[in-house]
């Protein structure tokens, strides 16, 4: 269990409440500081799997640990974000992201009790999803949104693209799981 990806992947959650507590802090190099973190973070995702598979020190720790840690770090990373943007404009894409990160966890979830786990694997839309996801992120925690709107405003449009791409995979991932989610509601009705 305590290999050196899953211990990354540990590393990648902790680095969590430091994300949190730099970007409060009264400085002014707060902003490139919790980027900082969160790119480490954002980086450590890739290279768990990359040295897990290259190892072959997979476990299902891991497999259990790296996704919660990946949603993790996205979904307070947007919570902080939220707050030096408290707007609509900002509040639309950060609930998109974190509602379908919950609903695909719980579809996940449920397909794994009934034995079917791989009909909502990783698609390479969610790859791209999540490495998007991880640029805006990046992009909007290393800027003060005041001092540099240009960049704000296009760290919001990755944002917005990031969650159009995260509508798209969870209608993938809904669309592949459907026939066994139907076939469960006929099973109860019958």
């Amino acid at each position: 269990m305590w290999n050196l990806p899953n211990i990354l992947t540990l590393l990648r959650i902790l680095c969590i409440p430091l994300l949190v507590i730099v970007y409060f802090l009264p400085w002014e190099w707060r902003y490139p500081a919790s980027a900082a973190i969160f790119g480490i973070a954002a980086i450590t995702d890739w290279f768990d799997g990359y040295l897990a598979r290259k190892l072959n020190q997979m476990t299902p720790f891991g497999a259990f640990l790296d996704p919660v840690a990946d949603k993790l770090i996205v979904a307070v990373a947007l919570v902080v974000l939220l707050h030096s943007h408290p707007t609509l404009v900002f509040a639309i894409p950060t609930m998109i992201i974190i509602c379908r990160e919950i609903v695909i966890s719980a579809l996940r979830e449920w397909m794994a009790e009934i034995g079917r786990r791989t009909s909502v694997a990783v698609s390479f839309v969610g790859k791209v999803k999540t490495t998007l996801q991880m640029i805006a992120i990046f992009v909007l925690l290393l800027i003060d949104p005041v001092k540099y709107p240009v960049w704000d405003r296009l760290g919001i449009v990755l944002l917005y693209v990031a969650a159009g791409l995260t509508l798209w995979s969870m209608c993938l991932y809904l669309s592949a799981a459907w026939p066994e989610l139907k076939a469960s509601n006929n099973d109860e009705n019958a």
